[in-house]
């Protein structure tokens, strides 16, 4: 098994271990790594040429996410933004420590650190590429479910910053997905 396997494995091990769970075709998955799998065949999908460096981060940049609960934050916006750049420097060191043990170099850890942490969004092509399968992502497997629990206009809100982050070809990708009906008046009210 070479390197890139090796790594893959070993971030799938520890989403294994995720209690909460998702069910998929009435089969239970541990929830991150069901997302994981999604995020590498969205990837697989959108980019198929990309650098071992983009599958890492593709696969690992939610890495236990359970380990650091929403609810230990404010549940507001300043709480939800203190959440999400704590997570970003805990997935990128837990990733980091799992390419060290397998053998990559300082160069290759740090560059995919730094994709996992999302530095220079709309300037670097890969940390773009990582927010455009996230953005993918949610739209394909978690934004119904999402439009159902919400009311339109904080699902249309959200559906615009979505859409804010995602680079143009992103958005050519996201209008391909098939949709439910009603939620496609979310997607065209949004643009």
């Amino acid at each position: 098994m070479g390197k890139l396997e090796r790594a893959i494995s070993i971030i799938d091990d520890e989403n294994r271990k995720d209690p909460n769970f998702e069910f998929l075709d009435n089969e239970k998955y541990p929830k991150e790594f069901l997302y994981s799998k999604r995020m590498s065949e969205r990837l697989d999908i959108f980019a198929p040429e990309s650098s071992d460096i983009m599958k890492i981060a593709v696969r690992g940049h939610h890495i236990s996410r359970w380990e650091i609960p929403r609810n230990e934050f404010s549940n507001d916006r300043k709480g939800y933004l203190q959440w999400r750049i704590k997570l970003y420097s805990f997935h990128a060191d837990k990733v980091s420590a799992i390419l060290k043990v397998v053998g990559y170099k300082e160069d290759f850890i740090n560059r995919v650190s730094s994709i996992i942490k999302k530095h220079k969004l709309k300037k670097d092509p890969e940390t773009q590429l990582l927010e455009d399968i996230i953005c993918l992502v949610f739209l394909e497997h978690y934004f119904v479910d999402f439009a159902r629990k919400h009311e339109e206009e904080k699902v249309i809100d959200i559906v615009k910053k979505t859409l804010v982050k995602m680079s143009e070809q992103g958005k050519k990708a996201a209008m391909e997905i098939e949709l439910p009906e009603f939620t496609l008046s979310f997607l065209e009210k949004a643009l």
